[in-house]
């Protein structure tokens, strides 16, 4: 059936977010598009802090049941610490990871979880939180998601059939609270998984726009390119946040790397 590949979205929508690339794949390999815990049309644990390592978890268990070996993970954006979380939690059940403008260092590296923390605790907090994902915020998100995913996609236009999406799946109940409780996850498990990086010695490429607006090169990629021994660092010009969107070529560029090398392994 080909390689085994897995995508992991980001903090915005769904597996939708890959649907360009599953075009260029499906005749290389085995691929599969996961939608993260509560987003697009998955469950959510309730009696745990679904962090990244507990997403890893998740998707290692979900990987079993479906029968895929030694998949290459892809992950985007904040799907970066589950993606390296994995790898090495299951060391020996990779054959390497492509990140695609991934933060995967926290505190002073990622200022968006320093700046939402009052806000993602309180959306996340036991009853307030819940009146709040179910009354003031979905009607908020509407008005806000246009705007909001446009200035992700900039400077390259937001496709208008991924808006029209958007605007159905990001202002619900229940993945408003998921992605507020990432944000508020993000730091305290990046920083703890962030040490043990050097351990990977699966290929990893790491892809990142040059005209990210999230992301300090020098605090993230940069810095991950540095610690992993097995690395390739891939800087896209002209490029912003949505590389699985709007340049899902250089993802497929980036796979036949690690496939390379991990070639080179056997």
């Amino acid at each position: 059936m080909g390689k085994p590949i897995v995508f992991l979205h980001g903090g915005i929508l769904s597996t939708y977010d890959y649907s360009r690339v599953l075009d260029l794949v499906h005749r290389d390999c085995r691929a599969i598009a996961f939608d993260r815990p509560r987003y697009g049309y998955s469950e959510r644990p309730r009696r745990e802090k679904v962090t990244a390592t507990v997403q890893a978890r998740l998707l290692h268990g979900a990987l079993q049941k479906v029968g895929v070996e030694r998949p290459v993970l892809a992950g985007h954006s904040m799907s970066g610490p589950l993606v390296l979380s994995y790898a090495l939690n299951y060391p020996r059940e990779i054959s390497g990871a492509v990140l695609l403008g991934a933060a995967v260092y926290g505190g002073e590296a990622y200022p968006a979880s320093r700046g939402n923390l009052l806000l993602s605790r309180l959306i996340t907090t036991p009853v307030i939180g819940d009146f709040l994902s179910n009354t003031v915020l979905p009607p908020l998100g509407c008005r806000i998601v246009n705007s909001v995913v446009k200035a992700t996609f900039a400077p390259d236009p937001a496709p208008p059939e991924y808006l029209k999406l958007a605007s159905v799946l990001w202002p619900r109940p229940g993945q408003i609270k998921a992605n507020w409780e990432d944000i508020l996850y993000f730091s305290p498990t990046a920083s703890q998984l962030s040490p043990r990086y050097p351990e990977i010695w699966v290929p990893v490429a790491i892809v990142i726009g040059e005209q990210d607006p999230f992301l300090d090169p020098k605090l993230q990629s940069n810095r991950l390119h540095r610690e992993l021994p097995h690395s390739r660092l891939i800087k896209l010009p002209d490029t912003s946040h949505m590389i699985p969107t709007v340049r899902p070529e250089a993802l497929f560029d980036a796979l036949r790397w690690v496939w390379s090398e991990t070639a080179d392994q056997i």
